[in-house]
């Protein structure tokens, strides 16, 4: 049955400034655990705790760029460019440029503050 989603929840983010999670389809604004959908608006200098999640993230950067570091490699993902990050895979997410950052975050299965096991203290 098709379902339109007239508009998301917005959810708290982590980190150091604020940053604007809007869920399309998730476990909070559907119901939906297999898959979340989210648009991100984060602002420059922002940077969020590492985290070791339950779910595979491919995200798609529409503007600015966003910087993505692993145990291994630091990656710029900037506009037009995607990046897939596996499952149970160390991982932080920030925006250091002075642009920000807006992307589209897929995760499978779908986020949840239960799998995303962040890191105990705040990046420094």
């Amino acid at each position: 049955m098709a379902r339109l989603i007239s508009e998301p929840s917005r959810i708290k983010a982590s980190g150091t400034k604020e940053k604007i999670i809007r869920e399309y389809i998730g476990a909070v604004n559907t119901g939906t655990r297999a898959v979340s959908i989210a648009r991100m608006s984060s602002p420059a200098g922002w940077e969020e705790p590492g985290q070791t999640p339950e779910f595979d993230e491919y995200t798609l950067v529409l503007e600015g760029c966003l910087r993505v570091e692993t145990r291994s490699e630091t990656f710029d993902v900037c506009a037009g460019q995607a990046i897939i990050v596996g499952k149970n895979e160390w991982v932080r997410y920030s925006t250091p440029g002075s642009e920000g950052a807006e992307y589209v975050a897929i995760c499978l299965p779908a986020f949840h503050p239960d799998t995303v096991h962040r890191d105990a203290q705040d990046p420094p």
